[in-house]
């Protein structure tokens, strides 16, 4: 059986460092929007985030990422800062006032909303545009000191619709070389080395069957020297995938739950150190697993 190399990293956020590559990291997701494709409209008051954040870590979670805006393909509605402020924040003061040891994430594209969640308490700015959507948050990071997620977004959400599709072989080195240079901008904008993670961005303006090789792939963009998140889970991929065996209809995203398993593990084996997922007890026995297999192709 392949399974890559997964280094270790000491990965350094806002008051504390995270070890990554001994065990794989659970980040839960949390959604405080009325529009995400998963679990839009379950958690819009900030009691009902807060409890489903305490729920997720209670389960496992390592991290809780609490995301304000959607950016749902084909349905994404911006927002503003302060809207986004409005859902997010009141769930991150009441999460880390009720469990202060948590590491808190917020999904975030926008510097305000990054200034503002930091100085309440979060640890992590997740940055679906890879810090390019809004010009003030490679430096508003810095400053912050925060951990910083960047993920690899090809376009904007208007585009991904109408984008060429990528030949299979061309997938990874135009993701590995974009996420190179934004790298290079975040390291030049003063963000330490050792608080970036990256993400190849599974669903963010890559088509269907193109997210299957960022997963096979994976090790590959390890090679840039940087831990790695992965984050398939209930994606629509996945349901193609299903109804493409089954000759049926793809699942709906509440019914993706196993196929998510698959991808976590194969994630998991290609070099994944951290996975966000919706569902994380089944995440937390899947991993083990995974990473028991891990450890004994490594001993041999």
């Amino acid at each position: 059986m392949l399974v890559c190399p997964r280094s270790k990293f000491d990965w350094k956020l806002r008051s504390r460092t995270l070890p990554l590559g001994v065990r794989t990291v659970l980040m839960g997701i949390v959604n405080t929007t009325p529009d995400s494709f998963s679990d839009g409209g379950q958690f819009v008051d900030s009691e009902g985030a807060t409890a489903h954040a305490l729920r997720l870590i209670d389960e496992g979670a390592d991290i809780v990422d609490i995301g304000g805006e959607s950016t749902r393909p084909g349905m994404h509605v911006a927002v503003s800062a302060t809207e986004e402020l409005d859902r997010v924040l009141p769930v991150v003061r009441a999460v880390r006032r009720l469990r202060p040891d948590a590491v808190i994430s917020v999904d975030t594209y926008k510097a305000r909303t990054a200034q503002a969640v930091v100085e309440a308490g979060a640890d992590i700015v997740n940055d679906v545009s890879g810090l390019t959507w809004d010009s003030e948050m490679a430096a508003t990071c810095a400053a912050l000191r925060c951990g910083v997620a960047i993920m690899h977004t090809r376009g904007r959400w208007e585009d991904w619709k109408n984008l060429p599709p990528l030949p299979r072989d061309e997938v990874i080195p135009l993701v590995r070389g974009e996420l190179q240079e934004r790298v290079s901008a975040a390291l030049a904008a003063g963000i330490d080395r050792e608080s970036i993670l990256l993400d190849p961005g599974v669903g963010f303006g890559k088509r269907m069957e193109e997210n299957y090789p960022l997963i096979a792939h994976l090790n590959s963009i390890g090679e840039l020297g940087f831990p790695l998140m992965a984050g398939a889970s209930r994606k629509g991929f996945l349901g193609q995938s299903i109804a493409a065996r089954t000759d049926g209809a793809a699942p709906p995203v509440d019914r993706r739950l196993y196929a998510t398993l698959a991808a976590n593990t194969a994630a998991i084996l290609c070099g994944a150190h951290i996975l966000r997922i919706h569902d994380v007890r089944a995440a937390l026995e899947a991993a083990a697993v995974a990473d028991a297999v891990r450890e004994a192709a490594e001993s041999n």
